[in-house]
């Protein structure tokens, strides 16, 4: 078990449903990181942009972007995270990937699948909550829209870091900024939030505010809006064992099932 992790949040543009310049680009940004990370966190749907073409760039978990993570994160020897365009069985799904510096992969499908823009009607929504222990630390990641459901984030499993990889619009950044500081507040964890900057093909804007909050929902991040910068954070294990001993608010937390 690590005492301290060490976080780099990747706020980037986009290129439209080009899978190769997005990796390019962002292979050049992960090269660039000077110190030893433990884990690379990108966007959502990093090698795309938020696209609804899914019969156009879909890839398998075969395909050429999951062994560029792979590759990736054993040359960074850090894990890698975000989501991509992934086929399977006939279906389409935005798929976040935890790729380990060994070339072990844990995944997880997008609960809340984004109804406004009709991901509903091409993306076949996930099921199941994914916690990923990694040295020593657990980790929940999820993906943009599934910040609006608390009960979804609910830390019902003792969980560290609570991790949002996102293509969410300026126009409701306001709703970004506030709940990531809630989830970190309300689940007594470390949140953290990264989303693209620019314009897409379909003129969606994006200002990024990617950020960083402990469990008392302090930023421990200085990302700035509309740039494309990469931040690297420290997470401590003494802060979460202060806080929670000497809080206990997650021992009140409401039982619930969800269906």
């Amino acid at each position: 078990m690590q005492d301290h992790l060490k976080i780099a949040l990747i706020q980037t543009d986009l290129v439209w449903e080009n899978q190769k310049k997005n990796r390019k680009h962002l292979k050049e940004k992960i090269e660039s990181l000077s110190q030893e990370i433990d884990i690379i966190i990108l966007p959502e749907m990093f090698s795309t942009g938020f696209t609804m073409n899914a019969n156009d760039v879909a890839e398998s978990m075969e395909g050429k972007t999951v062994e560029w993570m792979k590759k990736r994160a054993f040359n960074a020897n850090a894990a890698i995270v975000g989501s991509l365009v992934i086929s399977e069985n006939d279906r389409f799904f935005n798929r976040l990937l935890f790729v380990e510096p060994s070339g072990e992969i844990k995944y997880y499908d997008k609960r809340h699948t984004f109804t406004l823009a009709g991901e509903d009607k091409v993306y076949t929504a996930g099921s199941n909550k994914l916690i990923i222990d990694y040295k020593g630390w657990k980790i929940c990641p999820q993906i943009c829209y599934d910040l609006r459901f608390p009960v979804w984030a609910r830390n019902t499993e003792n969980y560290d870091v609570l991790v949002y990889v996102a293509n969410w619009p300026k126009p409701r950044i306001l709703a970004w900024d506030t709940l990531l500081k809630a989830r970190a507040i309300e689940n007594m964890c470390y949140c953290i939030g990264v989303n693209r900057i620019g314009i897409d093909e379909i003129q969606n804007e994006f200002s990024g505010n990617s950020a960083a909050y402990d469990v008392l929902g302090n930023a421990i991040s200085n990302i700035k809006p509309n740039k494309e910068q990469i931040e690297v954070v420290t997470l401590e294990r003494n802060h979460i064992n202060f806080y929670r001993n000497k809080l206990k608010f997650l021992e009140d937390k409401d039982a619930f099932n969800l269906l």
